[in-house]
Parts: C-alpha cells; structure tokens; sequence
C-alpha cells in the first residue's frame, strides 16, 4: 500500500462517509425524538435529488440547493401530520408499515414523473473540476463541497439541540412529553417539526450527492439498507454514533474496493500452498474488492452480537 493509494482512499472514504452521515443523521435525529424508523428516509433522499434537478433548470443549482431541501421538509411534515400521527397510537409496527407503503409510493410517483431512466442532472460550473492534486490524482470540488456540508450540518444541529431554546423543548418532549404539554408547548407540533427537519436532511443530501454520483429511481434503494445498518451500528439514536459509523463504514468499504488480495494469497504468503483441490478453495480465492459490498453487514451482525446497543447508542427501546 503506497502512500498515493493511501491517501485517495482516504480522501475518498471521507467524502462517502460523510454523505452516508447525512442521510442517517436525519434518520438518527427521527428516531431519537420520536421513536419511529422511517423506512421511507432515502425515499426523501431522492426526492431531494429530482426536486434539485427541476429547480435547477429553473432558477440554477444554488436555490435549489436551498428550496428543495425545504420542500422535503415540508412533504415529511405534511405526512407525519396526517398519517403518521393517526397510526402512532396502534404500535411501531403500523408505523413501519406506513413508511414502508410511503416508499414504494414515492418510487413509483418518481418514475411516472421523470422516467425511469437516469436524469441529466448535472453540477454546476463552480462545483466542476478539480480541488487539488496530490501524488498526480486530482481530488473533485463536488466531493469537497459534500465534506464541507456534511461538517457544517454536524455542527449546525449539534448547536440546535444544545445550545437553543427549541433544542431543549425537544429533548425535554422526548423524555417529559406530559409536562413540556402542561408547560404551554404543543408536543405534536414539536414532533411534526422533528419529522420535517429530519425529511430536510435527507433533501439535502439528495441534493449535492445526486449530481455527484447519479439521479435515478434506484438511488433511494442502492443506499437505503446501508443507512439502517450505519444508525444500528453507531447505536440507534446516538448522532455522534451515526457520525462515526459512517465514517468507518465509508472507510472500509472504499480501501476494501481496491485490495485484490485473498485468503489464498495471504496462506501463499506465509508459504502454506493452496490450490484449486484445496477445501474451501471457491471461499479462499475470494479477493476482498469481491466481498467489499457485504462487509458493513458483516460489521452489523458483529455489533448485534457483541454490543447491541452499537458503539454509542444509549437507548433501551
């Protein structure tokens, strides 16, 4: 592993896992306050990615960077007003149920919208090109650009939660719900506005990864199972969790990519001969570029196992 390698990988695993965060920084800020799953939450991800991409045609990519993420919020808090709410009462299975219909809902409005082929969603001239250039490989602004969102989010919603007046009514409503409601404050709303702001974040994670990777309606699937396994891994409910898991998830996942070494070659190493008569061969042989896709699973039932609440999560439910 050379120092080149080394450093894009990094580079790279960074930018990834910092969009990884803010996909499941809404998700974990959702199930913090309110105890409910969203299996819908990449849905809105999407959302966010097509909603930028009409907008930008029309007033450029810079609004759209701001009101698209506002409508998603606004779309995630109509539907906890009016469906969500109504089902709470009967148990978290319904709700799952609901978020679930509402993805395949939105997949499906999606493709009879804009197709179901990949939009020409494009970035915008000051987000084109090169950054830098280390060990001769250049490093995209739009990369950079998701680092730096993905960071100012961190920040933005850490300061919300602790240090502002509404941080505190929501926090208070999560664990007091009767007395913050005897205080004046209307609880519902509360959670309405968490819902909404959590259905934002995912917009706008839509936003700046759909034109650096790709807009399509398989997008919200391609990213959804790995979300669930980045908020269960850093502990459901733990924003900090979620921050660090999807680091280390987006680290792995792209130094993984790029290692074509095997078991074989590894017992090769150590001067211990393999061959394709060898037990286990089909296994030994596999590279770790092959099994890269299935290592946050892995990583998933390792936690299960050994730290159920994640690495640090503190919720019992």
């Amino acid at each position: 592993m050379n120092a080149e390698f080394f450093t894009i990988s990094l580079l790279n695993g960074v930018s990834y896992g910092l969009l990884l965060f803010m996909l499941s920084s809404g998700l974990t800020l959702i199930f913090s306050m309110m105890g409910v799953l969203n299996f819908a939450h990449t849905s809105f991800y999407m959302l966010g990615a097509y909603f930028a991409y009409t907008l930008s045609g029309l007033v450029g990519f810079w609004p759209a960077l701001v009101l698209a993420p506002l409508a998603i919020g606004a779309l995630g808090a109509l539907f906890e007003r009016y469906s969500l709410r109504r089902v709470h009462k009967f148990g978290h299975v319904p709700e799952l149920l609901v978020t679930f219909g509402l993805s395949y809902l939105i997949l499906e409005l999606v493709q009879l919208v804009w197709g179901r082929s990949t939009v020409p969603y494009g970035l915008p001239t000051q987000l084109q090109g090169p950054l830098f250039t280390i060990f001769g490989t250049q490093f995209p602004k739009s990369r950079s650009f998701i680092m730096l969102v993905a960071l100012l989010m961190l920040i933005s919603v850490w300061l919300l939660l602790t240090r502002t007046r509404i941080g505190l009514v929501i926090q208070a409503a999560l664990k007091h719900p009767e007395m913050v409601q005897a205080l004046g404050h209307n609880v519902p709303r509360v959670f309405m506005l968490v819902f909404g702001g959590g259905c934002a974040l995912a917009g706008l994670a839509g936003v700046i990864g759909g034109n650096t990777y790709i807009t399509e309606p398989a997008m919200a699937g391609s990213v959804g199972s790995i979300i669930f396994v980045v908020v269960v891994v850093g502990g459901m409910g733990s924003l900090a969790g979620a921050f660090l898991a999807s680091l280390i998830i987006g680290l792995v996942q792209t130094f993984a990519v790029a290692i074509d070494y095997s078991l074989a070659t590894a017992l090769q190493g150590m001067g211990i001969g393999v061959s394709p008569e060898t037990f286990g061969w089909p296994v030994l042989r596999l590279t770790l570029s092959q099994v890269a896709p299935i290592l946050p699973y892995l990583f998933l039932v390792l936690i299960l196992i050994f730290r159920p609440r994640g690495l640090l999560g503190t919720r019992e439910d």
